[in-house]
């Protein structure tokens, strides 16, 4: 079981739902697609790099050997990808979204209401399902790593441009300008916390990377000189 990759957190989260009101959710997946500011308090949320429900009709379960299931109820698939704990980002949804989340889950079976968070974490704690595979292709980065080192990216190819087209006075500027524009995006983002073998193993990774991109990087350097 693999739910941590770095800095990132992968659940899945499984509910039997009611099927003869499954479609009232359904409805309301369509007003949130269509209605996109009823989430501003989920979009809010930076900690939260992807979430998705899914309502599978009994019909739709894949037969991967074990044969035809004969299932009464239908099913919400829930997955999300997040960074930090699992308890900071159930506080986070409960604290950020809670009417959002009771009509998401509305026909959940035996849903408790996302408030108070106690027995709204213990119903995701008996649903939720374990990752077996969770591919991060950026372990050590978090929402908003990837975010200001794709603003330093697109402030490096500005300066390209200016570069070639201005005097050295206004270039001077310009590069003054856009350092600080870009500079909290300069630092190390870190390491996340070493919260299992999987995050320590991606850290591991990550640094004798970092470190042999150094070597090749003072190599360069070294030939130009």
């Amino acid at each position: 079981m693999s739910n941590i990759a770095g800095k990132a957190y992968a659940m899945n989260v499984v509910t039997p739902s009611n099927p003869k009101i499954t479609w009232i959710n359904r409805l309301l997946f369509m007003a949130s697609r269509g209605l996109p500011s009823n989430l501003m308090g989920l979009l809010g949320l930076s900690l939260i790099h992807f979430a998705r429900w899914v309502i599978i009709k009994p019909d739709q379960w894949p037969d991967l050997g074990q044969g035809k299931q004969k299932l009464k109820n239908d099913y919400v698939l829930f997955c999300s990808n997040f960074n930090g704990t699992w308890d900071q980002y159930i506080d986070a949804f409960s604290d950020g979204i809670p009417n959002g989340l009771n009509l998401f889950w509305f026909s959940a079976t035996k849903y408790p209401l996302s408030i108070p968070v106690t027995p709204f974490k213990n119903y995701i704690t008996y649903n939720q399902i374990g990752t077996d595979y969770y591919y991060n292709a950026t372990p050590g980065a978090a929402q908003r790593d990837v975010k200001s080192s794709l603003a330093v990216y697109d402030a490096l190819l500005d300066l390209e441009k200016a570069h070639a087209s201005q005097s050295p006075d206004e270039f001077q500027k310009t590069y003054r300008d856009a350092l600080l524009k870009v500079q909290t995006g300069l630092g190390s983002p870190g390491y996340g916390p070493v919260a299992s073998l999987d995050t320590e193993r991606a850290d591991v990774n990550r640094e004798r990377y970092v470190r042999e991109a150094q070597k090749g990087y003072a190599a360069i350097r070294g030939g130009i000189s």
